[in-house]
């Protein structure tokens, strides 16, 4: 792969379910499988909208070398691969109680940028024969053929050594960018060596996959040579941890690396300390990882749970649909005895239904039929006269409401606004024949009880006389007076009794669907007094005695 920085987006991969990683998470660097036309990027596989990334994991094979307990050390050689194949190192191998300590040197390290911009660093790695690996430290490239020194130990016997390009130290599964490993020197290898070759897995190299529908983009690291390469891998590390989800599973863990980060930069930016800038970066890289495998278990957990549900409530289903096909089947056992004998009952008692279903749903639709077109003739109806006056929908009807102003004041006179609303009224109205009016006047309860009576009665009189003039025919119309009873706001105030004064036209009807009926609580427990007939000569200028505020 040539040094140039790749363009394409680069995306994490959360791999999950590949049986021969055992309990090891993935590597953060990953790609899909190789196609023959390079150029083309491979295409999703598409699971109920969801995209699906399928990971090609490699095998590969190495000389593990068991460590017997010796009192001297093993040398053993390194070896670059076809993708550094100019490199090379040999290390001092020793088996100690307990440990085994490596004492390794190696030259010819390029910088691990040529492999991708998502490689900043490389890691010297144990290979056990059954394929697992242990990182055992980063080696730092120093990009040219000066030597690399490394001393580590680990509690292993046997196992094989392996280089590899990652974007950070502290990863936990190697990728397959193996730049150099181990080989028997057969000349200076001293001591019994058992050789066995040890298969290992690894996570192809290239762009972050993603996997079962997870989406999360990053942004290449570019490096800037006078800042230690530490600081980049911090910075790798933490953006590969946000884009698994670690903001949502590790949130802690991941405050604790962003923190880290942020005390690395701003001593980078300040050139005060260049050891505390990497020590604050490499506690991000490892706190960054940290996270990303808290994330990566959180997730396979909650697979993992969505699975055992989703098994869980099929065996509960199939339990289910068994004990319903056993209950069916006894069911049917029974219904087949007494079949012989009751059939003839049966096919009539069905015939009997089935007229009487048919005659309720046709009941049933004309009736709501019905209901739908005195709904939309009600609701046709409010609204226009809503136009008019204010209009509000109850259970006695459509209540037209008519405040005093309409009327001159202390009297049952029409004023011209209100001849002009109620012939707008008289208008709508006729256009539904068969509607009942009720006309209902109210006052305040200032005034006697006589006075008040009287003047609701006049009132009421009037907008009926008129409405009759205007063609309402006056079988569909009642007009009455409830003088002080049944107000609807508060009479101790000009507000509330101004409310309380008014001529409420009630309108009703089959036609949109609701029937003629008294005011309703103390409207209808309090009888009102006999309609004082109008006198012919003075119905529209009629005088009643004199009250406060009517």
């Amino acid at each position: 792969m040539s040094k140039q920085n790749r363009t394409n987006v680069v995306v994490l991969a959360l791999l999950a379910g590949c049986a021969i990683l055992g309990a090891q998470e993935s590597n953060p660097t990953a790609t899909p499988r190789p196609s023959q036309d390079q150029s083309q990027q491979p295409q999703a596989e598409m699971r109920e909208g969801v995209p699906v990334y399928k990971i090609q994991v490699v095998g590969r094979d190495i000389p593990a070398i068991n460590y017997f307990h010796r009192n001297g050390a093993t040398k053993i050689g390194f070896q670059g691969t076809s993708l550094l194949p100019m490199s090379k190192g040999t290390a001092k191998v020793e088996a100690r109680a307990g440990r085994t300590s490596i004492d390794a040197q190696f030259q010819g390290l390029t910088p691990a940028n040529g492999y991708g911009p998502e490689y900043l660093t490389y890691v010297l790695w144990a290979i056990t024969p059954e394929g697992r690996p242990t990182n055992l430290g980063e080696v730092l490239p120093t990009g040219s053929k000066d030597k690399n020194e490394i001393t580590v130990t680990t509690n292993l016997q046997t196992f094989g050594l392996i280089i590899t390009a990652e974007p950070y130290f502290a990863v936990t599964m190697p990728s397959d960018v193996v730049v150099m490993q181990n080989f028997v020197i057969n000349d200076k290898t001293e001591g019994v060596i058992e050789q066995v070759n040890a298969h290992y897995s690894l996570l192809p190299r290239g762009a972050y996959s993603e996997t079962a529908g997870r989406h999360a983009v990053l942004h290449p690291i570019t490096r800037d040579e006078r800042s230690p390469l530490e600081l980049y891998e911090a910075q790798n590390a933490v953006q590969i941890a946000e884009a698994a989800g670690a903001g949502k599973y590790a949130a802690d863990t991941l405050a604790t690396a962003k923190t880290a980060l942020k005390n690395a930069e701003d001593l980078n930016l300040k050139k005060s300390n260049r050891k505390q800038t990497i020590t604050f970066a490499r506690e991000a890289v490892q706190s960054s990882e940290d996270a990303r495998i808290i994330t990566i278990r959180k997730i396979k957990a909650e697979d993992d749970a969505a699975q055992l549900k989703a098994k869980q409530d099929a065996e509960a289903a199939a339990a289910q649909s068994q004990a319903d096909a056993q209950k069916a089947q006894l069911a049917q056992q029974q219904e087949a005895a007494q079949r012989a004998q009751a059939e003839a009952a049966a096919a009539q008692a069905e015939a009997r239904a089935q007229a009487a279903r048919d005659a309720q749903k046709a009941a049933e639709a004309s009736a709501q039929q019905a209901t739908q077109q005195s709904e939309q003739m009600r609701e046709r109806l409010k609204d226009q006269l809503n136009q008019v006056l204010q209009t509000r929908e109850t259970a006695r009807g459509l209540i037209v409401n008519m405040s005093d102003v309409l009327f001159d004041f202390n009297k049952f006179t029409l004023k011209p606004e209100a001849r002009e609303k109620l012939a707008k009224v008289s208008g709508i109205l006729l256009a539904y024949p068969g509607l009942k009016l009720q006309v209902e006047g109210y006052t305040d309860n200032i005034g006697s009880d006589e006075y008040n009576q009287k003047l609701s009665q006049q009132r009421a009189d009037a907008v009926s006389s008129y409405l009759v003039s205007q063609s309402v025919q006056q079988a569909n119309i009642t007009a009455t007076g409830f003088g002080k009873n049944s107000p609807i706001a508060d009479n101790t105030t000009n507000a509330g009794r101004a409310q309380n004064r008014r001529v409420q036209l009630v309108v009703s009807g089959n036609a949109i669907g609701i029937q003629q009926s008294a005011p309703s609580g103390g409207e209808s427990q309090t009888q009102p007094a006999q309609p004082t007939p109008r006198p012919a000569s003075t119905g529209e200028t009629g005088v009643s005695n004199p009250s406060p505020n009517q």
